[in-house]
């Protein structure tokens, strides 16, 4: 049934405002656009975290000036299950700053505004096969179960970047080991970290003074479990409970939040393939032919490019078993802190395991 306005003859009837009449009629026949919001305080909460991280590293860096014959020390991580989303918001907020004063561009939209829905779809279709394919494979992996009591265990090579110095330098490539205890309710330890010769305890959240709990910054694998397997409704809910910035779009950060959980977990199988069918379904989603990971080991490449931060995120995945290879994240324009091409981050993983004891390498 085809919906008009205006006279028999065609001719508008609104005394020369078809157009806006036709904007409403539009508006009327559309479905209302569907959209999803953080719980009450969580926008504050989240900020206020970031702000002690600051504090924290400011104070490190005064301490250290006042020292100037005394070596400078490694940097510490952020507690890795805390890394992923508060990276994205403060590097979104240093790039866009740097950005917009060079006349580069205007605060981030959100992705998925501005296209039709045929266009998205028809965006999306080459790399939704590739995704297809991915989750096909990662829906026959025997990982897991892992028991509450037990550690995950995961070691790879990584690179990170630096912007104390107000510019972004990448440091050397290094591995990390971690082990993420997957003990239910509010833990004050989540797991150790070593890095460099030192074994140190992971501990929770800043903010979470009773400890922090099982969720999507500490996705332990009975919570992965949990998660809905239907692609549509995991993305949905994983967009309410990533964090919102507005210097970065927020399919951006439900994507790299996607990548954070396939990194450093084990995922039951069944999430694992919803996860990559759920990535399929986020605007400006592509495929990346011949990308590369922090070893310099090439695969299928699955990436977005957040042109509000002008950063670019892609995972990188075997050629031929399609398993998780590893990630990277680099500038894709000259801003304030950078060149184009400077990169931000990389992962190379290299075991994933189930351990017993916390700090303990696997036998195998």
């Amino acid at each position: 049934m085809t919906a008009t306005t205006g006279t028999d003859d065609g001719r508008d009837d609104c005394d020369g405002r078809g157009g806006l009449d036709d904007r409403a009629e539009l508006a009327r026949l559309l479905p209302p656009a569907t959209g999803f919001d953080l719980p009450p305080g969580r926008h504050e909460h989240h900020r206020e975290r970031l702000m002690n991280q600051i504090d924290h590293d400011t104070a490190a860096a005064s301490a250290r000036d006042r020292t100037p014959d005394r070596a400078p020390s490694r940097p510490r991580l952020l507690r890795p299950s805390f890394l992923a989303p508060v990276t994205a918001l403060a590097l979104a907020g240093a790039l866009v700053a740097g950005y917009s004063a060079q006349g580069g561009g205007e605060t981030a939209v959100r992705a998925d505004s501005g296209a039709s829905a045929s266009e998205r779809a028809g965006q999306a279709q080459p790399v939704a096969l590739v995704l297809n394919r991915i989750s096909d494979a990662a829906a026959k992996s025997d990982a897991g179960p892992v028991r509450d009591d037990q550690f995950v265990y995961v070691r790879s090579q990584v690179q990170g970047g630096d912007l104390t110095s107000g510019k972004l330098v990448t440091g050397p490539l290094a591995e990390r080991e971690i082990w993420y205890a997957q003990k239910p309710g509010p833990q004050k330890r989540l797991g150790y970290i070593r890095e460099g010769g030192e074994t140190l305890p992971i501990n929770a959240e800043f903010g979470d003074t009773d400890g922090t709990r099982e969720g999507i910054s500490r996705p332990t694998y009975r919570w992965l479990a949990a998660l809905p397997t239907d692609p549509r409704r995991l993305l949905d809910h994983l967009t309410a409970l990533t964090p919102e910035s507005e210097r970065q779009e927020h399919a951006q950060a439900v994507f790299e939040q996607i990548g954070y959980l396939i990194r450093e977990t084990v995922l039951p199988p069944e999430t694992a393939a919803a996860l990559y069918r759920a990535a399929a379904l986020i605007p400006g989603v592509t495929e990346a032919p011949d990308a590369v990971d922090a070893l310099g080991r090439h695969g299928v490449g699955i990436a977005r490019e957040d042109r509000g931060s002008s950063t670019r995120s892609e995972w990188v995945f075997d050629p031929e078993g399609l398993a998780f290879l590893g990630s990277r994240t680099f500038l894709t324009a000259d801003t304030a802190i950078g060149a184009k091409g400077a990169l931000f981050d990389a992962q190379a993983v290299l075991k994933r395991s189930v351990v017993d004891e916390g700090g303990v390498r696997p036998q195998d």
